[in-house]
């Protein structure tokens, strides 16, 4: 039901997941990621405890492959799981569960896992980490979205997907992005984009207003002097 990629762009030190499922709200249950962490998907008959614990276990100090070693050691019903991690280094760890659903598979790249589960062929996960590699130029958003856009291509999951959403950290403590189509009948994907390019001018803009609202830009609404 449910494909994602989580990545860290190598020249910005920016997390971020990107994950869409037939399945209503699928980032509100899967997407986890915090500033100078990392990220941690969590999918197929999702856990959504797994994501701040995996996030926890990193910033103790832990690995993305040591963490993820812990959560196999003390998480229950993990033969139902399938996660992603990528830490603060860059480095990947990722897991299928035996009873992942239909036809299903991870595949890690430099600092990014792709992870995907009902899909249609076992080459989505591969495509969408070599879009998302091959993107290197453009913005962690874009990249993402582009790897989704990838695994559409490469046949996707066996049904349609109704939900998408992007989580973006970097150097601020809350996510410089948290985009959902939490359902949509069309194609979530496109609508994701046009919201992330709409979002994408004003997002230093929002960071500045947090940290110093004297310096910020004006908000260009109708009374905004």
């Amino acid at each position: 039901m449910t494909f994602s990629i989580s990545a860290r762009c190598a020249r910005t030190g920016m997390f971020g997941i990107a994950v869409s499922s037939s399945s209503p709200c699928v980032a509100a249950r899967c997407a986890h990621a915090r500033a100078g962490v990392g990220v941690v998907a969590t999918q197929n008959i999702t856990d959504p405890r797994l994501g701040p614990k995996g996030l926890d276990l990193m910033a103790g100090g832990l690995s993305a492959p040591e963490a993820l070693e812990r959560l196999k050691a003390e998480a229950p019903h993990l033969e139902f799981r399938q996660l992603a991690l990528v830490d603060s280094e860059g480095r990947t760890a990722s897991f299928s569960g035996s009873r992942t659903l239909g036809t299903h598979r991870v595949v890690e790249g430099a600092g990014v896992v792709a992870a995907g589960n009902l899909l249609s062929s076992p080459e989505v996960p591969v495509a969408m980490v070599a879009a998302f590699e091959a993107a290197a130029a453009q913005s962690l958003g874009d990249r993402l979205i582009g790897a989704m856009r990838a695994a559409v291509k490469a046949g996707g999951e066996e049904g349609p997907v109704h939900s998408i959403g992007m989580l973006l950290v970097r150097d601020v403590a809350w996510p410089v992005a948290d985009l959902r189509v939490d359902w949509s009948e069309g194609d979530p994907i496109e609508d994701l984009d046009r919201l992330w390019q709409r979002w994408k001018g004003e997002m230093e803009a929002y960071v500045s207003r947090a940290l110093d609202p004297s310096k910020a830009p004006s908000y260009g609404v109708p009374g905004d002097l």
